[in-house]
């Protein structure tokens, strides 16, 4: 027992005594300067400002496609990266840039949607980016109509 507390003694000596290298000598003044410039733009971000938020395709029949491009502008300080577009339902489908939007230029986001649903239909697109609060929305809304027989349900059989 002795031996074995005498033996972890000895080697956690040699671990603290054996990392003796100066951290200082390993700091370029490269990396310096490229810490320097990324602190100095560590507050400026993008900024996604949209033509519009919110499109109505009116009155539609159930089951027809329809698509609608939302334009927007990078009105902020750095270049607009979106990582994700995502629906709150699988019947809308949005198609985002891929690349990078710079400062001041414009891009457009298209949105599918395909027609399903009944009455009043809302969805909501959320885009995942590099902005300041890392979120934005953008709504479609239409009236569907439904097809004739639609209504659902099996007639009641009568005897």
């Amino acid at each position: 027992m002795k031996k074995s507390i005498l033996i972890i003694a000895i080697m956690s000596a040699f671990v603290f005594t054996s990392c003796k290298e100066n951290a200082a000598e390993k700091v370029s003044e490269e990396k310096v300067a490229e810490a320097a410039d990324r602190d100095a733009n560590s507050g400026k971000y993008p900024v996604i400002t949209f033509a519009e938020s919110e499109f109505d395709f009116g009155t539609i029949d159930q089951g027809t496609k329809v698509e609608h491009v939302f334009k927007f502008t990078n009105t902020g300080d750095a270049p607009l990266v979106i990582v994700d577009a995502k629906s709150s339902c699988g019947c809308t489908v949005p198609t985002y840039p891929k690349e990078p939007v710079a400062p001041g230029a414009e891009a457009e986001l298209l949105v599918k949607f395909n027609g399903s649903g009944k009455n009043q239909v809302s969805k909501t697109v959320t885009i995942t980016a590099n902005t300041a609060a890392g979120k934005e929305t953008i709504k479609i809304k239409a009236f569907v109509t439904p097809k004739e027989g639609a209504a659902g349900g099996t007639p009641l059989k009568t005897s």
